[in-house]
C-alpha cells in the first residue's frame, strides 16, 4: 500500500486533459517511447512529454485521443527531450502502459476533480 497524504497533498497535483497534437516515435529513448505533443487548452497551452507507451500505440493512432497529465511537475530531461508533464496511464498484466482518458469528451484543460 502507498505511504498516505493529505487532501491537501492531493489538492497539489494538477490533473488535466489534454488531446495530442502530434506523435512521434523517440528512438534514441533508452526505453521505447513516443514524444508527444498535447494540446492543455488557453490557460496552459502545449506541452511535451515522453511516454512508454509503445506496446500498445503507434504515433498516428495518438493524434486526437484526449489524456490525463500532471502539469505541475518540473520539467525531466529525457535524452535529449525535455518532457515538461507526466502523461498517465496504468499498466496492464504484462506491464505494458495503458493511457488513462476521459470516456466522454471534455474541454482540453480541464482539470480531475
Amino acid at each position: 500500500m502507498a505511504d498516505a497524504i493529505t487532501f491537501d497533498d492531493f489538492l497539489k497535483v494538477d490533473i488535466r486533459v489534454g488531446r495530442v497534437l502530434r506523435a512521434e516515435p523517440y528512438p534514441d529513448a533508452r526505453k521505447p517511447a513516443i514524444k508527444l505533443w498535447v494540446d492543455f487548452g488557453a490557460e496552459i497551452g502545449e506541452k511535451k512529454s515522453s511516454a512508454q507507451i509503445t506496446a500498445h500505440y503507434a504515433p498516428e493512432d495518438l493524434v486526437g485521443r484526449q489524456v490525463l497529465a500532471v502539469v505541475n511537475f518540473p520539467p525531466r530531461q529525457i535524452g535529449r527531450f525535455m518532457s515538461e508533464v507526466l502523461v498517465l496511464g496504468l499498466s496492464d498484466a504484462a506491464g505494458e502502459i495503458v493511457l488513462i482518458g476521459p470516456d466522454q469528451p471534455v474541454p482540453d484543460g480541464a482539470r480531475m476533480h
